[in-house]
């Protein structure tokens, strides 16, 4: 039996921002969906991978959160609008509340969401910090 972290890495929508693109009208959606909005039913959906950067298009500082992330707090809680674009939230991260702005470019990132389970079975997810930034845990080795 393959172990956890193999199976998870081997599902393309894991570890990639995947939606999709309608082969009618050429507009792309994230999260995907089984029907185009704007052809109905006329269209037909083909899986695109997007390129994970964008710009912030607005922006919270979430200092009382909900649930299990007690201990990140404060942290920025964004919509961005990726450059093939469709509007996503997620969370900025590898940056101080104080240096966020609305339009400053960002990527996607995959890092360390929560753990579940009696086993603490670890799982990832996407976030978002700004283009061209060094990774802080890279400047602490």
């Amino acid at each position: 039996m393959p172990a956890v972290p193999r199976f998870w890495r081997r599902i393309p929508n894991r570890y990639n921002l995947i939606g999709v693109k309608c082969k009618s009208c050429d507009s792309i959606y994230f999260p995907p969906r089984s029907i185009c909005p704007k052809c109905r039913r006329t269209g037909e959906l083909e899986s695109y991978k997007l390129s994970g950067e964008g710009e912030i298009v607005t922006y919270t500082e979430i200092r009382v959160p909900p649930e299990g992330f007690e201990d990140e707090t404060p942290y920025i809680l964004a919509i961005i609008e990726l450059e093939e674009g469709p509007r996503i939230t997620a969370q900025i991260t590898d940056i101080s509340p104080d240096e966020v702005k609305i339009g400053k470019k960002v990527e996607a990132t995959f890092r360390h969401v929560g753990e579940e389970g009696e086993k603490g079975i670890i799982y990832y997810g996407y976030k978002f910090r700004l283009k061209d930034q060094t990774n802080s845990s890279d400047e602490k080795k």
